[in-house]
């Protein structure tokens, strides 16, 4: 190999660079898909839990 060759030939592996900045980061951690139809007992249980927590948090 010569200067400037390396044995590792992915420079981007720490980054996906067909993917854009607002796909890779969540804006706060919740689910995009949720339907109120399905949710059980434990999901409204546990939406209610994460509003108290949003709410604390500001």
């Amino acid at each position: 190999m010569t200067k400037g060759q390396s044995r590792q030939s992915d420079n981007n592996s720490g980054s996906m660079p067909q993917t854009p900045k607002y796909a890779k980061t969540t804006a706060d951690g919740r689910d995009i898909e949720f339907s109120q139809e399905l949710a059980d007992a434990d999901d409204i249980q546990a939406q209610a839990r994460s509003n108290a927590a949003d709410k604390r948090a500001k």
